[in-house]
């Protein structure tokens, strides 16, 4: 591993990683862990803890990968590259800059640390052959990544990742590689935030506009851009949470910058009780997510599930667009939508999980959401993002919820009505993170071994092995069983955390007894899973 190590170093151009690893170099424990395993280029393309060597992300790792990429793509074609406020992310930047232009690449590069979706919208917009941004989106400080996407302006699928991949590993020493030029580099201007904002616009954002609004970019990049984004459509400036308004790596409030996480949102929720708010948003810290708060009938504010925004956005789409249209969301997200599109006409595909499969459900895409708060909404004109966009989606709910407030209701009483037409959707989660990968795949060989036969007091009906590509998709780590009384179960590794997730549904008539239903589940999942 030594060998390894030297090699390495004598390639960084990094003083703060070659610092690093040089303290390191009689610890073969330590070299071992960096150097025993590199991190993998998938479709999510890369994502890790910051430090020296291939298993980590650093500079050699992101030269690496820009190199790969220009391989596959080859000289003339055209990259857009954005970043967020992480560390070392707007280094990462212009390394991938540097290495595409010394193939002979055109790169342009985003004006400043700016929102994820904004550098999606860009690739389409500025007729790019693919983009990358560099984010670990709302992963811990430590941590950053690198996203590719392609010329339609999504999240690549195989087989481009595994040709990426491949063309990465015969990447020689980074040093040698050939930097800044001759392909050409632009770099560009606020004009295309203003494109952005200006195709947000257009969605269906309907002509009420009083609205009070708490708002957090936890301590992310979508502040500004959300801000703007408001003032164009005509709502008034939300108030931001003053701790969490400017962009901060080390997001100090938070022990995870993710709004679902426990706590993340306090800050907010205080924000809006203080200023009286009718709606709390937050976007994660590259703003492709959204997540909502509205006020319950006595008066204290509740954050809204990905699943319960997913279908009153869903709807709002499907009742403000025409034609053949199509709506999509995953197999891990709520059934609801699909009964929503049923009673509306509307066609509906279920795909696997993460929006590269969302995008590429079919053509008519009007809308399309993942459990996880992320959501990309359109028009008639299509979408304008084709990945999950947080402040699009944040746009459009502000316009869901004005018009409530001008009937004298809110976003809970729409969701009422929709448990009145469709039933009650009730979905939960049940996350086990671990230090060591090597439990969650036990614990999904042992669940495909002994699979139960009941969760929750309901027998299981059906069991489909998602590897084996049950359920008509390709195949993928998962298991789903469906219960009897209308309930589902899903189990799956997250593909970006060290996680063990299981989605759960339960369609009921009655609230409580669906949150009991839903517990009873997860204790029986609990016992299962043994994490």
């Amino acid at each position: 591993m030594k060998d390894l190590a030297l090699a390495w170093l004598a390639q960084d151009p990094d003083p703060e990683t070659r610092a690093e690893l040089e303290a390191m170099l009689d610890s073969p424990e330590e070299l071992e862990e960096r150097f025993g395993a590199k991190l993998e280029f998938g479709t999510a393309g890369l994502r890790g803890e910051l430090g020296a060597g291939p298993n980590r992300m650093n500079r050699v790792t992101v030269m690496r990968a820009a190199a790969g990429l220009a391989k596959v793509l080859g000289p003339g074609r055209h990259v857009v590259i954005g970043y967020d406020a992480r560390h070392k992310s707007d280094v990462f930047a212009r390394d991938t800059a540097a290495v595409l232009t010394g193939a002979g690449i055109h790169a342009s590069l985003l004006p400043r640390p700016l929102p994820t979706p904004v550098l999606a919208f860009a690739v389409r917009h500025l007729g790019a052959d693919a983009g990358v941004t560099v984010t670990a989106s709302h992963n811990p400080p430590r941590d950053n990544g690198y996203k590719v996407y392609w010329s339609d302006g999504s999240q690549i699928v195989p087989p481009v990742d595994s040709e990426i991949s491949a063309a990465i590993d015969a990447v020689g020493p980074v040093n040698e590689l050939p930097l800044d030029g001759p392909g050409t580099l632009t770099e560009l201007d606020d004009a295309i935030v203003e494109d952005y904002i200006t195709a947000l616009t257009t969605l269906p954002l309907g002509d009420a506009r009083e609205l009070r609004v708490a708002y957090t970019p936890m301590h992310g990049v979508g502040g500004a851009t959300l801000t703007g984004a408001f003032l164009a459509a005509g709502f008034d400036s939300p108030v931001a949470v003053e701790e969490q308004r400017d962009p901060d790596p080390d997001f100090p409030t938070v022990a995870f910058p993710n709004p679902e996480e426990p706590g993340a949102m306090d800050l907010a929720l205080a924000l809006a009780a203080k200023i009286d708010a009718d709606l709390v948003l937050a976007n994660d810290p590259d703003a492709d997510r959204c997540a909502v708060g509205a006020r319950d009938r006595n008066g204290a504010f509740r954050m809204l599930t990905g699943d319960e925004l997913g279908a009153l956005l869903g709807e709002h789409v499907i009742r403000h667009t025409t034609g053949d249209r199509l709506v999509a969301t995953t197999i891990v997200s709520s059934t609801l939508l699909g009964k929503i599109a049923a009673a509306h006409g509307v066609r509906y595909e279920e795909t696997l999980t993460g929006f590269k499969w969302i995008m590429r459900a079919g053509d008519g895409m009007v809308f399309g959401y993942e459990e996880a708060i992320g959501y990309s909404v359109g028009s008639d004109r299509g979408l304008p993002v084709h990945d999950k966009d947080g402040i699009g989606a944040a746009l459009t709910v502000a316009g869901i919820a004005a018009a409530a407030k001008r009937d004298g209701r809110t976003l809970l009483d729409l969701l009422d009505d929709q448990a009145t037409t469709y039933g009650l959707h009730a979905t939960s989660q049940l996350a086990f993170r671990v230090a060591d990968l090597s439990l969650i795949a036990d614990a999904m060989a042992r669940l495909r071994a002994t699979p139960p036969s009941t969760l929750g007091g309901r027998s299981v009906r059906r069991t489909d092995d998602l590897a084996k590509g049950d359920g008509g998709l390709p195949p993928t780590d998962g298991l789903r069983f469906l219960l009897e009384g209308d309930a589902r179960v899903v189990v799956r590794p997250s593909g970006t955390e060290p996680k063990l997730k299981c989605y759960l549904e339960v369609v009921s008539d009655d609230r409580d007894r669906a949150a009991a239903d839903l517990d009873a589940i997860k204790a029986d999942l609990r016992t299962v899973l043994s994490l």
